[in-house]
């Protein structure tokens, strides 16, 4: 039952976590099947090389053995203190509990224990992302760039940041 726990938040990386990774992305109607297969294989790529091999970062919220939500997160390479956020995401089930929003506090905090001071973030400028574009504002972002027709035509990158 979605509403029976409080989730427990983990920073391993697991075998298993490729599946529940791919059923998330894929649950949450937004993301391509490539885009899935992208966020699968940062998962994989954790594994094979370990996060400081990978520089990736992940901090999974769970409930009952389930992942419900995560984070992935890594410093951007050639800068000092900079890091990308590159995947958010909860399971529609879980919504509206206030997962996402511990999750990137948690992911914050991560960050910024690591040396970061400065989160980017990209998402879609299309109509579907407004409640995404919403909730990065509302944690605090800030947008700082919009690039036009970057994903498709009619569809731009939005760059929102925080400085920690």
């Amino acid at each position: 039952m979605p509403d029976s726990g409080t989730p427990i938040y983990r920073r391993e990386v697991l075998p298993s976590d490729r599946e529940q990774v791919r059923n998330i992305v894929a649950a949450t109607g937004f993301f391509s099947a490539t885009e899935t297969d992208i966020a699968v294989e940062l998962v994989e790529e954790t594994l094979t090389r370990g996060s400081a091999g990978s520089g990736y970062f992940f901090l999974f919220a769970e409930e009952d053995g389930e992942i419900i939500g995560y984070t992935c997160f890594g410093p951007i390479p050639g800068t000092m203190t900079s890091y990308d956020l590159y995947w958010i995401a909860v399971h529609p089930r879980f919504h509206r509990r206030g997962v996402g929003r511990e999750l990137l506090a948690q992911s914050e905090s991560l960050i910024f224990r690591r040396g970061g001071r400065r989160i980017y973030v990209d998402t879609s400028s299309r109509p579907q992302y407004e409640a995404t574009r919403a909730f990065y504002c509302a944690q605090g972002y800030r947008e700082e760039a919009l690039l036009q027709d970057f994903y498709a035509p009619g569809d731009g990158k939005i760059i929102y940041t925080k400085a920690l």
